[in-house]
Formats: C-alpha cells, structure tokens, sequence
C-alpha cells in the first residue's frame, strides 16, 4: 500500500512537470512567432517626392487613372496594390495610402505621393522630404 501511494504521488508530480514543461515551450514558441511577424513588416527609409499637375488623367501602373485628390503613391520596391504609412520625419506627420504606380526606372526616390498626400504631410513647399514608409497589407 505504502509503494501504491508513493507510486501515484510520482506519477502526479511527474504529469505536473511536463504540463508546465510544455506550457514554457509553447510561450516560447509563440514568443518567436511574435518577433518573426514583427520582422516581417517592411520598413523603408528614403526621400519622397510628389507627382506634378500633368500627371492628372493619366493612367497608372495598374490601369487606375491618377487624380491628385486621392490618397495614392507611386513606389518600384513594393508591389502594386500595398497599403503603406508615410510619415514625414521632419514634422512626424503621416499617412496612409495605396501604391498604384511605378516611378521611372531611375528614379531613387523611395515614393512618390498624390499631390492631396503630400499636402497632408505638409511638404509641398520643399518639394521632397525625408520619410520612413511601413507596409502595413498586401494586396
């Protein structure tokens, strides 16, 4: 009887041990999922800039016709149909809108904004300005 109780009061304490065991690893697991789905929202730096008036009525990349009202950009890094948030460094402002164009091929500007965009992040004035862009869905 005594081997009996021992015998269970192992077999419990054991079944306790792996069930936190395996509740570490699972935190731990998700912990890495976490940082990997962190590390896979792009992030880009660079210097944006903003189409000019002839543009207006012209078609895009993707078959839309451009209008300067609308919250649209121009980018050749990210794919056709991608949500992103600009902000301007200078000022902190930011935006959100979709990529629908593509800029000329040697052009090393990271976007290029709708004229109605770059007014929301106040640099119309300057003509360019220094902004860091998050991809935030895909098409």
């Amino acid at each position: 009887m005594k081997y009996l109780f021992f015998s269970i009061n192992v077999f419990l304490f054991s079944i306790c041990i792996c069930a936190q065991a395996g509740t570490a690893e699972r935190d731990k697991k998700n912990a890495i999922e976490k940082k990997e789905d962190q590390k896979k929202k792009k992030v880009l730096y660079g210097t944006a800039s903003y189409y000019a008036d002839k543009f207006n009525g012209r078609e895009t990349a993707n078959g839309e016709i451009y209008d300067g009202k609308k919250m649209t950009a121009a980018c050749n890094v990210l794919p056709l149909g991608t949500w992103i948030r600009v902000t301007n460094l200078y000022n902190n402002r930011s935006i959100v809108v979709k990529t629908n164009d593509r800029l000329h091929i040697r052009m090393k500007r990271i976007v290029d904004l709708s004229r109605s965009a770059a007014q929301k992040l106040g640099y119309i004035g300057r003509g360019l300005t220094k902004v860091k862009v998050e991809v935030l869905e895909k098409k």
